[in-house]
C-alpha cells in the first residue's frame, strides 16, 4: 500500500498518546510522510508546545499558519499552527459578525465562567474549528496533535455530551457537526502512539477501547515509537569473540561489555513481551518507529521516523486495514 492511499480521505488524522511517548514527534513525522506522498499537510497543535517548531529549527508557533517544509519537487509542503479555545471562539463569532463580543468575552474572563458552567465547551470550540479547517480545502490533510491520552477521551467525547445536554441553539449545532466529523470513519481517524513499556501500553489499550465504545471513532494502526533494533551476537562470549577477531581488551572491559550485553538483552525481552501483549490485546495493525539516541529531535530524526512509517504503511496488507474499527 502506498503512503498516499493510507492517509484518510477526509484530511483529518488525530494523533493521541500518553505524555512522553513521542506523540508530537510522530505527528511531525506523519506530516513529512504525507508531504512526500503529495499531500499538503497542516499540523494543528492544541497544547501550544514549542517542541514542534523546534524540530524544524523554527522558534515560535502561533495562531497563523507557519510553513515548516517548503513545497518542492519532493514535498507538497508542511505547515503548522496552534489552536486554542479562545482563538476558536474569536473565529467562530467573527464569522457571524460578533467579533467585538468575542473579544469582550475573553478580555473579561467570561469565557472561563462559561467553560465552567458548560463542561466541554472549550473542546467543542476547538473541534469545530478543526472541522472548519478541513472543510476549507486549503490543505489535503490535517494532523491534529491531540491532548495526552487521558484528556483525549474527554476531548473527543465532549461533542456527544453537549449534544445530549443542549438540545437547541448554536452549541447543539456545533456539537452535532463535530459528532458528524468524528463518527464518519471515511472522514476522520485516530492514531494512538505508545512506547514498548508496560504502563504506556496499558494506557493505550484502555484508551483504544474507550474511544471506540464511548466516542465511536475509527482507530487506525497503532504507532509504537522508540523501538530498539534486535542486535545479533549479544549472547556471545566476549573474551572468545575478542580472541577470534584479534581484539585486545583492557582490564575490566570484558566485564563491562558483558554487562552491557545483558542489559540490552533484558530491554529486548521487555520490548518483545510488550509488543506481543499489545498485538494480542488490541487487534490493530502496528507501525513501528526506531528509538532516537538523542536528547533533541531535529529534522534528520524526523526524516528517519518518516522513513520507518512509510515502510510500515507499505507493508500493511490491505487498504482496509488502517481504517478498521478494531
Amino acid at each position: 500500500m502506498s503512503t498516499g492511499q493510507w492517509f484518510p480521505d477526509s484530511r483529518v488524522l488525530i494523533v493521541a498518546g500518553k505524555g512522553g511517548v513521542g506523540k508530537t514527534a510522530v505527528s511531525a513525522a506523519l506530516a513529512i510522510a504525507a508531504s512526500r506522498a503529495g499531500l499538503r499537510t497542516l499540523i494543528v497543535e492544541l497544547d501550544g508546545k514549542e517542541s514542534l517548531v523546534a524540530m524544524f529549527d523554527e522558534e515560535v508557533l502561533d495562531h497563523d499558519e507557519q510553513t515548516l517544509v517548503e513545497p518542492s519537487r519532493k514535498h507538497a509542503g508542511v505547515s503548522a499552527r496552534t489552536l486554542t479555545p479562545d482563538q476558536a471562539l474569536v473565529d467562530y463569532l467573527a464569522g457571524r459578525g460578533l467579533q467585538r463580543i468575542s473579544n469582550r468575552l475573553i478580555s473579561t474572563g467570561l469565557l472561563d465562567i462559561i467553560a465552567t458552567a458548560v463542561p466541554g465547551i472549550r473542546d467543542i470550540l476547538v473541534l469545530g474549528k478543526v472541522k472548519q479547517l478541513a472543510r476549507s480545502g486549503e490543505q489535503d490533510l490535517l494532523i491534529v496533535d491531540a491532548p495526552a491520552a487521558g484528556h483525549a477521551i474527554s476531548f473527543l467525547q465532549s461533542a456527544s455530551g453537549l449534544a445530549d445536554a443542549v438540545k437547541v441553539g448554536p452549541i447543539h449545532t456545533q456539537a452535532t457537526e463535530v459528532l458528524e466529523l468524528l463518527s464518519d470513519h471515511e472522514d476522520c481517524q485516530v492514531t494512538l502512539v505508545t512506547i514498548p513499556e508496560e504502563t504506556p501500553v496499558n494506557e493505550l489499550i484502555e484508551t483504544a477501547y474507550s474511544l471506540e465504545e464511548e466516542v465511536g471513532v475509527s482507530l487506525g494502526p497503532v504507532v509504537i515509537n522508540g523501538i530498539h533494533p534486535n542486535l545479533a551476537g549479544l549472547r556471545s562470549d566476549v573474551r572468545s569473540t575478542a580472541s577470534e577477531t584479534g581484539t585486545r581488551l583492557l582490564e575490566g572491559e570484558a566485564e563491562l561489555l558483558s554487562a552491557a550485553a545483558e542489559f540490552r538483552l533484558s530491554r529486548q525481552a521487555i520490548q518483545d513481551q510488550q509488543l506481543d501483549r499489545l498485538a494480542n490485546s488490541l487487534p490493530l495493525p502496528q507501525l513501528r518507529t526506531p528509538y532516537q539516541f538523542t536528547s533533541e529531535m531535529g529534522r534528520p530524526e524526523l526524516e528517519e521516523l518518516a522513513n520507518a512509517l512509510e515502510l510500515g504503511i507499505q507493508m500493511l496488507e490491505s487498504a482496509d486495514a488502517p481504517k478498521g474499527d478494531g
